[in-house]
């Protein structure tokens, strides 16, 4: 979309009393890598540290992700003419183009069926389709490293599909329910020299470190956020998923005092997330 074209067409912000259902549409990236000491497969999630305002002056959170992000939506007039007009969640968002909206509730359903058939599409001219930008920004974040396409192989697993909404907790939209799509992703790490680097982060970097680089970064004017890798044995968490029961995994869990996110199950074939439907 032009310039032109966006000043013509130009979504608000926020939900309202006809555009009250929030919808994300992100990738999920499910990173390995072999651990250079002994070849064991790890999984690397994204750990992030976030200042909250709290009455006692803040409180620094950290969880680890999966890597990845929202997807851009390519062509806003393709999806206004599908669904009539829609809200970004944020200026951020729109500024991006990301597909974090409110629309409709009636609209779930086209919409649903829109993403699952651009999705399935490598370059599609309407959304993006693939993590490649997403893996790049992340990584630059917590590696200060740049992150190439010669460095990795990648490959799509599968769309997850959250029908039933949820309060998110997204600080732009706090509370508002909130139905998910996951285009889920495999990276297989080639470069031995970034899987030495991501393994030294996660073993360098400890949640105290991180929690200090956060608020330094406030402190300097920032948003208060500060990233690191984690890197586990992949073996490892998915014995812990497969020793929960199904319900569980809906909820973030604490595995070796590192709380993961509960979009982290969602990565692994044969264990079923009860909330997420898989096509």
């Amino acid at each position: 979309m032009t310039p032109e074209q966006f000043e013509k067409f130009n979504p608000g912000i926020g939900p309202s009393q006809e555009l009250s259902l929030r919808v994300s549409v992100a990738t999920l990236v499910r990173v390995l890598f072999e651990n250079p000491s002994d070849g064991v497969l790890m999984l690397a999630l994204e750990r992030k540290a976030t200042l909250h305002e709290a009455e006692n002056g803040g409180v620094v959170e950290i969880k680890s992700q999966p890597f990845g992000g929202a997807i851009r939506i390519r062509d806003l007039k393709a999806l206004q003419d599908l669904i009539g007009d829609f809200h970004f969640d944020s200026e951020g968002s729109r500024s991006e183009q990301d597909f974090r909206i409110f629309i409709r509730p009636t609209a779930w359903q086209p919409v649903r069926q829109f993403c699952l058939e651009q999705l399935s599409r490598a370059d599609d001219p309407i959304l993006e389709t693939g993590p490649e930008r997403e893996l790049a920004e992340e990584f630059a974040d917590a590696l200060k490293i740049s992150l190439t396409p010669a460095q990795y192989n990648l490959k799509p697993i599968a769309t997850l599909i959250e029908d039933d909404p949820a309060p998110t907790q997204n600080i732009h939209a706090r509370g508002y329910l909130t139905a998910r799509v996951y285009r889920i992703f495999e990276a297989t790490i080639v470069d031995s020299s970034l899987s030495d680097a991501m393994m030294r982060n996660s073993v360098s970097i400890s949640n105290q470190d991180l929690t200090a680089l956060a608020l330094a970064d406030a402190q300097n004017g920032g948003k208060g956020r500060a990233n690191a890798v984690l890197a586990l044995p992949i073996q490892h968490i998915r014995e812990a998923y497969l020793a929960m029961s199904p319900e569980d995994r809906n909820a973030p869990i604490l595995l070796e005092n590192n709380r993961l996110d509960e979009t982290v199950p969602a990565l692994f074939e044969g264990i079923s997330v009860p909330k997420y439907q898989k096509l």
